[in-house]
């Protein structure tokens, strides 16, 4: 995936003051969901340690816990938690394959409330730095699990893993090159090639589609990704300015992949 969000969530804050308040509905949802599958144990049990695990990091990384946590990081930690099912649901990869439609029903309510967040942190200005990297984290951690759903649940050959691990990738790079953490302007292509590297995932995962029209699909979202991701590294490397000591460099999760 690959996109900019300038839109985080913060402003006046609505809504209970501890994302822990979130964590009782998530899991007793999330179970009711996965027994609905006929998930194992295993899935539950690793339902429960991610949930945790994820309402622990979000409260430890906002940096503003006394304030309430916001109706925009509210919706983006909802959409993470049910995201956890499908992470969950990978201790028995068929079921991907079994109860396909679920899953492609799941992760499309995902993506519809993937702007919802951003709308209400515009509505409430409750827009922050932190809300902006909670919410592209949730969305690369939601299409990296697509990709290794495909794979695992032997719909897709590895090569699928690219497409979700590309954002990582760049991480990793702007660790070593701090030019690529430098700010990029606003780009439309990038918003399109995130919707196709979704809806191709989608379709991808739907038993409407062959072998070699999947294998198709899902090149196009590859190919769409890289060359948007080209020409981002190529405005960043004309627009680089030499590094000095005193110069503080932009958090690289600015851009989303």
């Amino acid at each position: 995936m690959h996109k900019s969000h300038s839109v985080g969530h913060s402003g006046p804050r609505r809504g209970p003051r501890s994302a822990w308040y979130s964590l009782p509905v998530a899991l007793l949802l999330g179970s009711a969901l996965l027994f609905w599958i006929g998930a194992p144990m295993a899935s539950h049990a690793v339902f429960l340690v991610a949930a945790l695990g994820l309402v622990w990091l979000v409260e430890r990384s906002r940096p503003d816990t006394g304030q309430a946590l916001g109706l925009a990081n509210q919706v983006t930690l909802a959409r993470a938690l049910m995201a956890l099912v499908l992470v969950a649901a990978l201790a028995e990869p068929g079921l991907f394959v079994t109860q396909a439609w679920f899953m492609v029903g799941l992760a499309l309510l995902l993506l519809l409330l993937d702007g919802v967040d951003g709308w209400l942190a515009r509505r409430f200005r409750e827009s922050s730095a932190f809300g902006a990297r909670f919410d592209m984290e949730v969305d690369a951690a939601f299409i990296m699990t697509l990709c290794v759903a495909l794979w695992l649940s032997g719909q897709a050959a590895a090569w699928v893993l690219l497409i979700g691990a590309m954002r990582y990738a760049f991480v990793a790079a702007a660790a070593v090159l701090p030019w690529l953490g430098e700010p990029l302007p606003e780009r439309f292509r990038r918003k399109l090639v995130c919707v196709v590297q979704v809806v191709a995932l989608l379709l991808a995962l739907a038993p409407i589609l062959g072998s070699g029209l999947q294998a198709a699909v899902l090149a196009v979202a590859l190919i769409s990704l890289l060359l948007s991701f080209g020409a981002d590294v190529n405005w960043l490397y004309r627009h680089r300015q030499p590094p000095t000591a005193s110069t503080s460099r932009p958090p690289i999760y600015r851009r989303f992949s």
